[in-house]
């Protein structure tokens, strides 16, 4: 076992398979850095891969609601504090990321599409240990925060899909309420440019 570990994510929404890759992470390492991505307007920009990711319904929670999101999941999930802090991990802009993460540090990564492919070789570049959890093609990625935002918005269950503790934090703070607005305005747009493109 590793003594640091490092993790990366949006988490827009909090879910159950960022807890998997999470978990497998943390069996792997005695302390663990859960990084949040795009943890402010100034540090998102798009990828060549993934042009949407910088949209505003793409992320509609602030990086403090994700650390509570997280924070609270890891209660949930019995993982003592002790054991891993919450960071923001400026993905778009690597050159800063060595300036909030250890150096030392093994980052976890999973691997599904272009998007992970070009973050891996970021990471690479910069002379960082970089290990593989898992590769697979994106059709078996199951649960993404796109799909949960999409059910808020169309009022479809969701609650599966994230721990408990996400469900709660996200309704009791009426968080859905603007997650699903977002949404449905990302749709709505979408619907628009389908019809002028016609």
């Amino acid at each position: 076992m590793i003594e640091t570990g490092i993790v990366h994510g949006r988490f827009q929404v909090f879910h159950l398979k960022h807890m998997e890759y999470i978990l497998a992470a943390k069996m792997r390492c005695n302390r663990l850095y859960i990084g949040i991505t795009n943890p402010d307007s100034l540090h998102t920009r798009d990828s060549i891969h993934d042009i949407n990711r910088s949209a505003r319904s793409a992320n509609p929670l602030s990086y403090f609601e994700r650390y509570e999101m997280i924070r609270g999941a890891m209660q949930e999930f019995k993982i003592p504090e002790s054991a891993y802090d919450i960071i923001p991990f400026p993905i778009n802009y690597p050159e800063y990321i060595q300036q909030y993460v250890p150096k030392d540090g093994t980052h976890f990564m999973r691997i599904y599409d272009e998007w992970d492919e070009e973050k891996y070789k970021m990471l690479k570049s910069l002379g960082l240990d970089v290990e593989i959890l898992l590769k697979k093609p994106l059709k078996d990625k199951g649960i993404t925060g796109s799909w949960i935002r999409s059910c808020i918005a169309t009022n479809q269950e969701w609650a599966h899909m994230v721990p408990k503790s996400v469900y709660q934090y996200l309704t009791e703070n009426h968080l859905d309420e603007r997650i699903g607005r977002l949404e449905k305005m990302r749709m709505d747009e979408k619907d628009i440019n389908l019809i002028k493109s016609e």
